[in-house]
């Protein structure tokens, strides 16, 4: 090597007696893309949560650009972006207004524009927290980096909101899943460890069961169509690398259009409307209260109202509550008074 630049775009750029790029930190992304910055397709950003072996990556792919959970050799979506009329990607390119998507004649085809149009976007980045997607620009009146846009707005829809069998709520907290049995004795709470695996146990140590009105943000598992919820919850119970199914209808009218989608993880589990046709079912070792040999789905009954909430809505009525009696105490008063 002859010598070596650092221009202001922040690309190390190391070059040979014949001013040749022989190296450059923009071909080894780490999970910050620079204004300027270009990644060819089959390129990615990656950042590392702690206390987990899971990861997140940020992929350019031919037809388009997504998020990935990562935890093994598993790999699932939660976020994409595609260019219209299937064209696909050859390169990204960080630029003043947003990310650029360009086609192989290097013509730019589509844009994820960032919503501050006043200061120019500096950098992208994939948070190793949240595995959110941002971009960002340097805000003169709060003297920081603020984002100007973000791949997923609300908590819920981030992967690892809540740890593994944990539900994001409406509220955006994380409710644990618990079990009632026939006897009304709780036999599953927030701190009772589910195996991440059933190998070896056979299927007459476990079982599948429902939970209301609940998905999750996963995508991209193995699918089936013209499938049953029955049907669905057997195909993950027969297998013992499977630990949850995704059912939908579709159109109730055409049973053809049910489709059943099979995971080997649990995560990214949030709470939805009724209504919507969809089954998310897991699968769970017996407990010493069921003794049935019918893989049928059975019913998770489901505490989605945490404790905060719960004084929330107390809080809320007891102030209400105060208000009425203080005030009807005062009108009283002042019809004595009158007297």
């Amino acid at each position: 090597m002859a010598k070596f630049q650092f221009p202001r775009t922040g690309n190390l750029v190391l070059l040979d007696v014949l001013n040749q790029i022989k190296w450059q930190s923009f071909n080894f992304p780490t999970d910050v893309m620079l204004w300027g910055q270009r990644l060819d397709v089959s390129t990615w950003l990656t950042s590392f949560p702690r206390n987990t072996s899971s990861f997140y990556t940020f992929e350019i792919l031919y037809n388009k650009v997504a998020l990935f959970l990562n935890s093994g050799r598993l790999k699932y979506s939660y976020w994409e972006f595609k260019p219209s009329k299937n064209r696909n990607i050859t390169f990204v390119e960080l630029g003043s207004k947003g990310l650029e998507l360009f086609d192989d004649k290097h013509k730019k085809m589509a844009q994820i524009i960032a919503s501050w149009k006043v200061q120019p976007v500096r950098f992208l980045a994939l948070g190793n927290r949240t595995g959110n997607l941002g971009i960002y620009f340097y805000s003169p009146t709060t003297r920081k980096f603020e984002a100007s846009f973000q791949a997923l707005n609300t908590t819920c829809d981030l992967p690892l909101a809540c740890k593994p069998y944990g539900i994001c709520t409406f509220s955006n907290s994380c409710s644990c899943i618990r079990l009632l049995t026939k006897k009304n004795h709780e036999v599953s709470d927030c701190n009772q460890r589910v195996p991440s695996c059933f190998c070896g146990g056979g299927t007459t140590q476990v079982k599948m069961l429902e939970l209301n009105d609940v998905v999750t943000v996963l995508k991209d598992a193995p699918k089936r169509i013209n499938v049953t919820k029955t049907t669905c919850a057997n195909l993950c119970l027969n297998d013992c690398k499977c630990v949850a199914a995704l059912h939908s209808y579709g159109d109730y009218g055409d049973p053809s259009s049910e489709q059943c989608s099979l995971f080997q993880l649990v995560a990214g589990i949030k709470q939805v409307e009724k209504g919507l046709g969809l089954s998310y079912i897991v699968k769970v070792p017996k407990g010493t209260s069921y003794h049935h040999n019918n893989p049928s789905v059975k019913k998770w009954v489901l505490i989605v109202v945490g404790v905060v909430d719960g004084l929330i809505i107390i809080l809320v009525l007891g102030g209400l509550v105060y208000y009425l009696v203080h005030k009807r105490r005062n009108n009283l008063q002042g019809t004595n008074n009158d007297t």
